[in-house]
């Protein structure tokens, strides 16, 4: 692999779905409510996939999505959300080896309108930048895929993908890359060291 291709939340992140769990309890709902929400592939996923794509403000997308999950206070809700969301600094720290290699990396994220991201980590650890409003698509959309291997100069099947979604290692692994599905650094860095041929930890 001559490229690599990163997930933020839950890659470079804690697990996100524990913190949406988190939220959950503290909002006195059953702890599997946001997940099920999504899972519905109802109108609660519509509004993220608006969101992802930039065609909706967090403000808007917190009033409209509250209400399908119970929550009475939308004001400030993504952020509460993310509350519980961490670096995770094994994984970090490689990313940053993998790029100061000479390695081109790249970050393909779908975004819940900019406001979980690291700005100046993200500078620090990618070449090049594929935020989903900010281009108006939304992995699993191979178009995604595409664009953040053109931006990092590298075919695709030369890219390595690191992401906590299935349906995303899919989508990647759709138009050549090879994907990792990440559960956690103590899997996902041995076969990202193998596939880059370098060591990582």
């Amino acid at each position: 692999m001559r490229g690599a291709l990163f997930d933020f939340g839950g890659v470079l992140t804690t697990n996100v779905f524990e913190s949406f769990r988190d939220f959950c309890e503290a909002e006195g709902l059953e702890p599997d409510t946001v997940r099920n929400v999504f899972r519905e592939r109802g109108e609660g996923l519509d509004l993220l996939r608006q969101l992802e794509r930039g065609e909706l403000e967090v403000d808007d997308f917190s009033e409209r999505f509250a209400p399908l999950l119970g929550v009475r206070e939308h004001k400030g809700m993504v952020e509460r959300l993310f509350a519980g969301v961490k670096p995770d600094e094994p994984m970090i720290d490689a990313v940053r080896r993998v790029h100061d290699s000479g390695i081109p990396t790249g970050l393909i994220s779908n975004s819940w309108g900019g406001v979980t991201y690291d700005l100046d980590l993200i500078g620090e650890l990618f070449d090049e930048v594929v935020i989903s409003g900010q281009v108006g698509l939304h992995k699993p959309e191979p178009e995604i895929f595409r664009m953040g291997a053109e931006r990092i100069g590298v075919p695709p099947e030369q890219c390595v993908f690191v992401d906590d979604l299935k349906e995303n290692c899919e989508g990647a692994e759709a138009v050549g890359m090879t994907a990792i599905l990440h559960r956690g650094a103590d899997t996902t860095l041995p076969e990202l060291e193998e596939l880059l041929g370098m060591e990582l930890r």
